[in-house]
């Protein structure tokens, strides 16, 4: 079956979706411990999920880079989830969506989500011909994810650093078997 090009893809339930970020130990140590983000985590700016684990990994070097050593999942309310995509805008300029530039820089500028669309990768970290989302959020949005929609957060370090060796030794069966259940997400209207 054909994967879309524009699909999200998430472990999800019918009240919770998992995201995923990665931060230095500072913050995602804390954050995993009291399952809720530290005072140290800034709402005042720009944070961005993933649903894709291997999106994540790909951004974070399977929690190798510096200051994404600790990579959280984070699962938050679907009904959260759903308000930041009602509520984004594409981050980039698509002239077969937006009436003109000018129109999508308002767009732009009141929204307080982001809608990204990225390669998603394969076990190896390569891109795929289809796209993976990355939710920007900022203002209300950020404050809301921190302190409303976490319903939990863990820590998936362990978990990431073992699919890595495993791809490394080059058993991608059991490196694909540990990846977490992701499937299509049903867009809301």
């Amino acid at each position: 079956m054909e994967v879309p090009q524009h699909q999200i893809r998430a472990v999800h339930t019918p009240s919770t979706v998992t995201v995923y970020q990665a931060y230095s130990p500072a913050i995602g140590l804390p954050a995993a411990r009291d399952g809720r983000f530290p005072a140290a985590w800034k709402r005042d700016r720009m944070t961005w999920i993933k649903p894709s684990f291997l999106w994540m990994m790909y951004r974070c070097g399977w929690g190798t880079k510096e200051g994404q050593e600790t990579v959280l999942a984070v699962e938050i309310t679907r009904d959260g989830f759903e308000w930041a995509l009602r509520n984004s805008c594409l981050s980039s300029y698509v002239r077969e969506v937006h009436p003109d530039r000018a129109t999508w820089q308002r767009q732009l500028k009141r929204a307080p989500a982001r809608v990204q669309w990225d390669p998603e990768r394969d076990l190896r970290l390569r891109p795929l011909p289809y796209r993976s989302l990355q939710l920007g959020l900022s203002g209300e949005a950020a404050r809301r994810y921190a302190d409303e929609w976490t319903v939990a957060i863990s820590d998936v370090t362990p978990l990431a650093h073992e699919i890595s060796a495993l791809v490394k030794d080059g058993d991608l069966g059991s490196a694909a078997r540990l990846l977490p259940p992701e499937r299509p997400f049903p867009t809301p209207e």
